[in-house]
C-alpha cells in the first residue's frame, strides 16, 4: 500500500496495471497473389462448410514458405479472436496455466519461502511457519545460490524462474544451496515439496480501540473462510467497527465477492446480479449468515481496486451501509467464466455483465476489445489530474442512479467514492519521492536488516519491536549518505518536510523484513491520509 500523498509514487503501478491488461495486436503485411492453384480453397470460399480459421492454417501449412508450428498458429488465431471481443476476455497458454491460475486457488506446491531479488541473488525474506523450509532449518536472511546444482546467484534471473526451480508436485525433491551470513561456506537442504497456503487477507488487527482493520488483497476460493475467522476474531477483541482496506485488490472470484458483502448486509438486500446476451439474469441476496450487519463500516478504494472489490464497493453503498472512501475504482465490470482445454490451456470468455443493487453497469467504456486507449486509460486519468481534484473528473449524468435512500451515484466506469482523498502536489515532497520512486529507501532498510539481523532478532516479537525499536538521527544521516551515493542530491528541506513520513516508512519496512506484513501496516498506517480520513470519520 502507498502513501496517497504522492503523486509520483503510482506510475509503477500504473504502468504495471498498464502492461498486465492485454498484448497488442501487430500490424500485418499482405502480397496480393494471382496464383490459383489452390482450387480447394478457392471452392470452399464458396461452401457453407467454409472454416475461415482452419482453412487458412491448413493453406499456410501447405504453401507458406517456411515450416511453422501449428499449434502456435492456433494459439495465435484463439488469441486474435478473443483480443477483438472485450479487454478482459484471454486465451491462457498450457505453461501459464498454473501461473495464472495459482493465486486464486488458496495454495500450490513449493518449499515454503517468501523471497524477493536483491543485489542480483535470492534473498529469503520470510519462511512459511510450519512448512518445508522452515522444518529443515532455512532461515530468513538465507540467500539461496543453487536449486538443484543450477546458479541462481549472480545469473541476472528473474522472479519467475525462480518460482519455476522452487515449486513443483508435492512429494518431489529439491536441493537448494544457501549462503549465511557468517557461515564459512554454503549450507546444502534437501526439502520435500508440500502443499503451501496462500491467503487473501494480508493483516487484520485493532489499532484503536473498537475499531477493526482487514486489508483484503484478492479475492480467492479461501476468502470466504478467511474473512469469516477475522470478523469473528476482531469482534472477539471488542471490535464496533470496521476499515475495509479493498485499495489494489484487483479482484477474482465473484462468489467470493458476495460472501464477504453478505456478511454486511440484512438478509434480502440485493448484493448483485448478472446478465448476458446468452445468460439469463441471475441474482443474488444478503443471507441472515452476516457478522457484522449493524457496525459502522468504511471501505476504502484507489483505481487499482476492480472486478470483485467494486461488486463489494457498490453493493455496500447502493444499500446505504457504508462509506467508501478513496478514488474512482478501476471500472471492470465484466464477468469471466473459464474453460480448460484438451491440451492444458483455457479460454478465460466474458460470458455476463455484473450490475449493482441500484442497477448501473461500472464497465468504463472500450471499444474494438484490447485497444490502446483501454490499456492507458488510468495513465490518462493521473495526466488529467483525478487523482489530484475531484473536480477533473467528468461523470455522465446520462447514466445517474440513486442508492436506496435517494444518494446519486453513477455507472459507466468504476466505483466513485463518498469521500474523495487525492494525491497531494507538492514541491516539498521531491526528495521523499525520488528515494522512493527509485527504490533507496527499500534497498537501504533491506541492507541494514540483512546486517543488523542477529541484533534485530533479539525483538521477542512485532510488539517489542514497535515499542522499543526507534529510527534515531544517526540513522537518518546515514540514509541520507546512502541516497546521496545512489545520485539524490540531499535536500535539507524536503528532507524536513518528509521526515515523520520518511521516518515511519523505514521502520515499517524494517518490520516487514522481520515480521511480513503483521509488522508493515500497523506502523505504516499512522502516515496514510486515506486510513486516518478513515479513522476520524469512524470516531
Amino acid at each position: 500500500m502507498y502513501n496517497h500523498k504522492k503523486r509520483t509514487i503510482y506510475l509503477p503501478i500504473i504502468f504495471a496495471l498498464i502492461l498486465i491488461i492485454g498484448f497488442l495486436l501487430g500490424a500485418t503485411l499482405v502480397r496480393v497473389s494471382s496464383v490459383n492453384k489452390n482450387i480447394s480453397l478457392l471452392q470452399n470460399l464458396q461452401s457453407k462448410d467454409y472454416d475461415p480459421v482452419n482453412d487458412v492454417i491448413d493453406y499456410i501449412v501447405q504453401d507458406y514458405v517456411d515450416s511453422v508450428d501449428v499449434n502456435k498458429l492456433q494459439q495465435y488465431a484463439v488469441e486474435g479472436i478473443l483480443e477483438n471481443l472485450d479487454p478482459h476476455s484471454q486465451y491462457i497458454p498450457a505453461e501459464e496455466f498454473n501461473e495464472v491460475n495459482e493465486p486464486l486457488m488458496g495454495n500450490f506446491d513449493g518449499i515454503g519461502v517468501q523471497f524477493r531479488i536483491e543485489q542480483d541473488s535470492v534473498y529469503i525474506i520470510n519462511t512459511i511457519p510450519g512448512g518445508p523450509s522452515e522444518k529443515v532449518g532455512i532461515r530468513a536472511g538465507d540467500r539461496i545460490v543453487k536449486v538443484d546444482d543450477k546458479p541462481v546467484a549472480g545469473v541476472k534471473i528473474d522472479n519467475r524462474e525462480v518460482m519455476k526451480l522452487l515449486k513443483g508436485p508435492r512429494g518431489t525433491k529439491v536441493n537448494v544451496k544457501i549462503h549465511r551470513r557468517g557461515a564459512s561456506k554454503l549450507l546444502s537442504f534437501n526439502i520435500t515439496r508440500d502443499v503451501i497456503p496462500t491467503y487473501s487477507i494480508d493483516i487484520s488487527f485493532i489499532p484503536e480501540p473498537g475499531i477493526g482493520y482487514i486489508k483484503l488483497s484478492k479475492f480467492s476460493t479461501t476468502t470466504a473462510a478467511e474473512f469469516t475467522d477475522a470478523l469473528l476474531s476482531l469482534k472477539s477483541k471488542g471490535m464496533k467497527k470496521l476499515v475495509l482496506d479493498l485499495r489494489g485488490n484487483s479482484g477474482g472470484f465473484l462468489q467470493s465477492a458476495i460472501d464477504v458483502a453478505d456478511h454486511f448486509l440484512p438478509e434480502k438486500d440485493l448484493i448483485v446480479y448478472t446478465e448476458g446476451y446468452n445468460r439469463s439474469k441471475e441474482v443474488a441476496y444478503a443471507t441472515s449468515k452476516g457478522l457484522f450487519e449493524k457496525g459502522d463500516l468504511v471501505v476504502l478504494v484507489d483505481e487499482g481496486s476492480a472486478s470483485s472489490s467494486e461488486i463489494v464497493a457498490g453493493a455496500l453503498q447502493d444499500n446505504d451501509r457504508a462509506n467508501i472512501i478513496g478514488r474512482r475504482s478501476f471500472g471492470k465490470g465484466l464477468v469471466q467464466e473459464q474453460l480448460s482445454l484438451p491440451d492444458g490451456s483455457a479460454i478465460r470468455l466474458t460470458v455476463a455483465k455484473y450490475y449493482t443493487p441500484s442497477g448501473r453497469s461500472i464497465q468504463k467504456p472500450y471499444v474494438n476489445g484490447h485497444s490502446e486507449e483501454y490499456e492507458s486509460e488510468l495513465f490518462e486519468r493521473m495526466m488529467k489530474g483525478e487523482y489530484e481534484s475531484k473536480d477533473s473528473i467528468k461523470l455522465n449524468d446520462s447514466i445517474e442512479y440513486r442508492t436506496k435512500s435517494g444518494k446519486i451515484v453513477y455507472g459507466g466506469g468504476g466505483i466513485m467514492p463518498d469521500i474523495f482523498i487525492p494525491i497531494e502536489r507538492n514541491e516539498n515532497y521531491k526528495y521523499y519521492n525520488s528515494v522512493l520512486n527509485r527504490g533507496i529507501i527499500h534497498q537501504f532498510t533491506f541492507e541494514y536488516t540483512d546486517k543488523y539481523r542477529p541484533v534485530l532478532n533479539k525483538y521477542t516479537d512485532f510488539s517489542d519491536f514497535n515499542k522499543h525499536f526507534t529510527i534515531d538521527a544517526n540513522l537518518l544521516n546515514e540514509f541520507q549518505a546512502y541516497a546521496e551515493k545512489e545520485g539524490v542530491e540531499t535536500d535539507s528541506k524536503g528532507f524536513a518536510f518528509a521526515k515523520p513520513e520518511l521516518t515511519n516508512l523505514m521502520k515499517a519496512l524494517i518490520a516487514r523484513n522481520l515480521f511480513d506484513e503483521q509488522g508493515f501496516y500497523p506502523i505504516y498506517l499512522k502516515t496514510d491520509k486515506t486510513f486516518k480520513e478513515a479513522l476520524k470519520i469512524l470516531k
